[in-house]
């Protein structure tokens, strides 16, 4: 090619991108290898949910993960990079009774079509270790995985509240439940107990705790956590009903407020709420009261700031500390899940409680004073909910509140109306759903044998095809005659099979065990795999898992390491969170109608483009307003790198190492100098997930390539070359076409990855900042490398600095080597 013709060669995306994903496709390029010798990375992507097109959110957290991904491989790394999708769930089987269509056809079509996408944005996924958990060589494991869980006492059943519309006759996800009505038919929804399976979390709340320490994890996710497992330490203290003696235990952290308490509250659904009402004057408000609270979701109820709703039920208790009846209320905000389903109110100690009295015009009893207040001058504005002196507290008065919770609570446990206990915000995971697109429960029932596992040589326990999907009733499973009706595998007389499913998160608490052999039929993963690459050392997702997948996923793995088919016990040791695309303020999502799909951009701009947009524009880590116009000035950059290879191309010395020493000129050295610092940026930039700077590095490179054309056909060499190894992370696509222009050899993309020379890359000259008082007030351009008292003698002997001293004084003067001085004058 003459560099006539060079130079009006456009830069074609399409072509380029369909070349180079052809290419890929064709030689597997990204199909793992086994090279003995290198350490192993497992980088993964939280799996997609196949819903039918890829979105920004999707997009962004893809390109991440594959930046990351393709960086560890130039850097040596034996790197495992698998793709997946998420794809039994709601979405499918409400579709099915929408559209007409079998959950498995919808699903399969939607897989087709983001997979199409996927690889059209020229991800590094080894497609050969793709999972789909609808697929029965899947959840064959997952049952298989239930049934040990199972055998080990971790999985048992007992009936729990659903969400039931009596209308559909059928019990509803949390998701279909709008302002508490039924989301098909507008029906009033209410609870309803069933026989559903659980899985005992609880028993591993707190190794869930303390195996925060070996987790390279962001400290806001490790909160999230230790928030929704909530461990706390406490005293349960145990009240009477009057006149019966009923016990009705209470959890608190504060027994020392015990003498404070001047009203109890129960939840609407604790058992001892109908039998306190039966029969009297309050039964029918009591009832209707109740009704209304269990149409409300947990989360409204104890939202903060929620209006906190309640009536008393006509009956007292006995505040064992004291012997005081205190009356009896329900409220909307507490939760029979949580504690004991009965809280002690102590409204002049605890900020919910206090707002409750004071609407409801309820004794405040301050029990606990603050440090210098008056005991005869003391009154409350707000609860007091610091340490202080114990009053009104019998024989503790004038004890320092902390040392009284000590001795209250060795007080309550001598009389035998306390103990010491810890509690957990945490519930066990119910996982039974009464759907038909999901993991079947492999459990048998027979009238002779009882309940029974499935033999596990019977798995998978497959979902059948005879299913009408209505929306009413329960479970479609209940009415596939060729489903449930089974034989015991005890005694081989009739049985029925489970029909619930399991929910979605058993699927993905451990489908990363399944890349590592996804073929095999006859384990869930190859034991030695697992030793070879678990645990995945980079996972990449969104932060709202933080409290249900990723406890989900840690607790399986835990279970599984103590029945000893795992060698560890925490899946994924570092864990980094993609911010949430935003527009005009919204969260993208396709319940808000708000999302832009990115296909019609991508085919404008191109792959490359639009994974270099989405990480240009904002820190990965954080929010990113869409701005569509942005992607623009990075298809611009693109196009500039692939003018300036056009253009250049003749210049380019295969052996331009040998001859480095011969590039000494001031423009030499100053492109090889943007050159070696750019590859120290973009270097620590990638390691700390900066790859919006690492981009905009990338930029200024190319940009300084432009500016140094009179440089030496060496120095211009080395930065074609090494910048297209930079890029190559970014955009894949362009990367590969520079590298296959310069003549060399293999693919960019398993290149080592370029090292700088500190000696080149040093400044010559840097620009220091001169301030007085903070307010810059002059630069200079000082050797790279001054001390900092040179730095100090040139900013005082500065004009403008001595302009601005006006007579006064120089208190003190402030030097950051390499950056600026201030001067302080007063």
């Amino acid at each position: 090619m003459d560099q006539t013709t060079a130079k009006e060669e456009r830069y074609d995306h399409k072509a380029i991108e369909e070349k180079w994903q052809r290419f890929w496709r064709e030689n597997d390029s990204y199909a793992t290898s086994r090279t003995e010798g290198r350490p192993k990375h497992y980088h993964l992507e939280m799996f997609a949910y196949p819903s039918g097109d890829l979105h920004w959110g999707h997009v962004r957290c893809y390109s991440v993960g594959d930046a990351a991904a393709r960086y560890r491989i130039m850097r040596g790394f034996h790197v495992l990079h698998p793709p997946g999708f998420d794809a039994f769930g709601l979405n499918a089987e409400n579709a099915a009774i929408k559209r007409k269509i079998h959950p498995a056809e919808w699903t399969e079509r939607n897989i087709a079509r983001m997979e199409e996408q996927l690889r059209r944005m020229g991800f590094s996924y080894d497609w050969s270790r793709e999972v789909i958990t609808s697929h029965p060589d899947y959840y064959k494991w997952t049952q298989w995985i239930f049934l040990q869980l199972y055998k080990a006492g971790l999985a048992y059943k007992k009936l729990a509240p659903v969400n039931w519309c009596p209308s559909c006759a059928t019990a509803l996800a949390n998701e279909q439940v709008i302002n508490g009505l039924c989301e098909r038919c507008d029906s009033q929804v209410t609870k309803k107990q069933m026989s559903q399976w659980f899985l005992r979390i609880t028993d591993y709340a707190d190794r869930l705790l303390e195996n925060h320490a070996k987790l390279q994890w962001p400290e806001d996710v490790k909160t999230m956590q230790r928030n929704w497992i909530g461990r706390s330490t406490g005293t349960e203290i145990t009240f009477t009903v009057q006149g019966s003696g009923q016990p009705i235990p209470v959890f608190t952290t504060r027994p020392d407020t015990v003498f404070g308490v001047t009203y109890m509250v129960l939840a609407p659904e604790h058992p001892l709420v109908d039998e306190l009402t039966r029969g009297t004057p309050m039964e029918p408000e009591v009832r209707e009261f109740a009704e209304r609270v269990a149409r409300i979701s947990e989360i409204e109820r104890t939202a903060e700031g929620a209006p906190k709703e309640g009536i008393p039920i006509g009956a007292y208790a006995i505040n064992p500390a004291n012997d005081e009846p205190v009356p009896i209320w329900i409220a909307n905000y507490v939760l029979m899940e949580y504690g004991t389903g009965a809280v002690m109110g102590v409204p002049a100690h605890d900020t919910r409680d206090f707002a409750f009295a004071k609407e409801k015009g309820l004794e405040i009893r301050p029990v606990i004073l603050p440090p210098g207040a008056d005991p005869d001058l003391f009154s409350l504005e707000e609860a007091y909910v610091e340490p202080g002196t114990q009053i009104n507290s019998g024989q503790f008065d004038g004890m320092p509140s902390e040392q009284a919770k000590e001795a209250i609570a060795d007080w309550l446990e001598q009389r035998g109306v306390g103990r010491r206990k810890v509690n957990y915000r945490l519930r066990d995971w119910l996982i039974s759903r009464q759907r038909y697109w999901g993991a079947p429960i492999p459990i048998v029932y027979c009238d002779a044998c009882g309940e029974l596992p499935v033999p596990e040589d019977h798995l998978p326990v497959l979902l059948p095809t005879d299913v009408e999907f209505t929306g009413k009733g329960e479970s479609p499973l209940a009415y596939s005659a060729s489903f449930v009706n089974t034989s015991c595998p005890k005694c081989g007389g009739p049985a029925r099979r489970d029909v619930d499913t399991m929910d979605t998160f058993v699927d993905s608490s451990w489908y990363f065990l399944r890349y590592l052999s996804p073929r095999r039929d006859d384990v869930p993963w190859d034991p030695e795999e697992a030793r070879r690459w678990m645990p995945v050392d980079q996972y990449v997702g969104g932060r709202e898992h933080a409290t249900m997948h990723l406890i989900y996923a840690r607790f399986v793995t835990m279970a599984l390491h103590d029945l000893g088919l795992l060698e560890f016990d925490e899946p994924f040791t570092s864990l980094f969170n993609q911010g949430i695309i935003y527009l005009q303020g919204k969260k993208m999502s396709k319940s808000r109608g708000n999302v832009v799909p990115p296909d019609a951009l991508i085919e404008r701009y191109g792959a490359d483009a639009a994974r270099c947009f989405i990480l240009f524009i904002a820190p990965a880590d954080e929010q990113a307003e869409w701005v569509e116009r942005g992607i623009e000035g990075v298809s611009r950059f693109l196009s500039r790198a692939f003018r300036f290879y056009a253009t250049s191309l003749p210049r380019f010395r295969p052996g331009w190492r040998d001859e480095l020493h011969t590039a000494t000129s001031d423009e030499d050295r100053a492109l090889r100098r943007r050159t070696h610092q750019t590859i120290a940026r973009v270097t620590d930039d990638i390691e700390r997930f900066h790859f919006n700077t690492a981009v905009s590095a990338l930029m200024e490179m190319i940009n300084e390539m432009y500016d140094r054309q009179r440089a030496s056909d060496v120095a211009v060499s080395e930065a074609m070359e090494l910048f297209a190894l930079l890029l190559s992370p970014f955009a894949p696509h362009l990367a590969e076409e520079l590298w296959q222009r310069l003549g060399r050899e293999g693919e960019a993309a398993f290149q080592s990855w370029p090292e700088w020379d500190a000696d080149v890359a040093r400044a010559e000259e840097v620009e220091i900042v001169v301030q007085v008082n903070g307010k810059v007030r002059d630069r200079l351009m000082v050797a790279a490398g001054t001390d900092s008292e040179s730095l100090e003698r040139l900013a005082l002997a500065s004009e403008k600095v001595q302009a601005q001293m006006n007579g006064r004084q120089v208190r003190k003067v402030i030097v950051v080597p390499g950056k600026l001085v201030n001067v302080v004058v007063g």
